[in-house]
């Protein structure tokens, strides 16, 4: 199997799945899952072309399971070790929620000697928590209930968490049940201390500073009808942060859109990639 050893103090195996041949795009999952969410974009983006390097964030998916390092100044640092294993250059990366903040941590501490684009996707940029300087945010109160929900019963927490990830009511034709059990399948096999400790890293880490350093074109997507990160605290301030950013609004789209609007988020994707 595909790994990148990790060079931090709490060294792990990063897995990795690289697909495809032509200008390299790496895709960097949300919380709780894994490169598994990707599965429609990889197949379009190699169809159209393109590289495709999807990895598994520590603690999630086949990477390593350590006890520490679950905080965004590692996650960036393991970033930069699958990049230069592979030794990829003129990347776009592409984060989707937490993976978000891997794209800014990594654009602020390393630069964008390996970067050419960047795109953040229903992500958790800027900043999430609600503070004096910013208002926007969401209480604490928010990542304190999610984690004790984690600690008392991780498996009820994520039959609680994926509907709303999902905007899941049963109630219309076009939705799939199967997203449920297929997204808790792959986060049952998740860390219990990086499930828990990713929801501080990504409700408190302020990624101001590190959007203030994006120069290369960024195209932001978001969906209108996201309950887990809403649009006003995230997609909208990182689109206002970067300058000459492209944001793509989809209309209708809960958090989960890279599964409800797979093709359409897909086809936006493309579209940058090519302007």
């Amino acid at each position: 199997m595909p790994f990148a050893l990790t060079t931090d103090a709490n060294r792990t195996e990063i897995y990795y799945e690289d697909v495809g041949k032509g200008k390299p795009v790496v895709l960097i999952h949300g919380w709780p899952l894994s490169h598994r969410m990707w599965e429609t974009q990889v197949n379009g983006l190699v169809d159209a072309g393109y590289r495709c390097v999807a990895y598994d964030r520590r603690g999630f998916g086949r990477s390593g399971q350590p006890t520490a390092g679950y905080e965004y100044n590692t996650f960036a640092s393991d970033l930069n070790d699958l990049m230069n294993h592979l030794d990829l250059t003129d990347v776009t990366l592409a984060g989707f929620s937490m993976g978000g903040g891997e794209v800014a941590r990594y654009i602020g501490r390393y630069g964008t000697r390996r970067v050419s684009k960047s795109m953040l996707l229903g992500a958790v940029t800027p900043f999430m928590l609600k503070t004096s300087d910013h208002p926007d945010g969401l209480d604490k109160s928010v990542f304190d209930g999610m984690i004790d929900g984690v600690k008392k019963n991780r498996t009820a927490f994520l039959a609680s968490f994926f509907p709303n990830f999902y905007n899941y009511d049963g109630n219309s034709k076009d939705e799939n049940p199967d997203l449920i059990p297929f997204s808790k399948w792959i986060a049952w096999k998740a860390s219990p201390i990086g499930t828990r400790e990713c929801i501080t890293a990504f409700g408190t880490t302020d990624f101001r500073d590190d959007l203030s350093k994006f120069t290369m074109p960024t195209m932001v997507v978001h969906g209108d009808s996201d309950r887990i990160v809403p649009f006003e605290v995230s997609g909208k301030l990182a689109h206002e942060a970067i300058a000459g950013s492209r944001l793509e609004i989809v209309k209708g789209a809960p958090h989960g859109f890279a599964a409800t609007h797979a093709d359409q988020l897909t086809g936006l994707m493309l579209d940058f990639l090519g302007s």
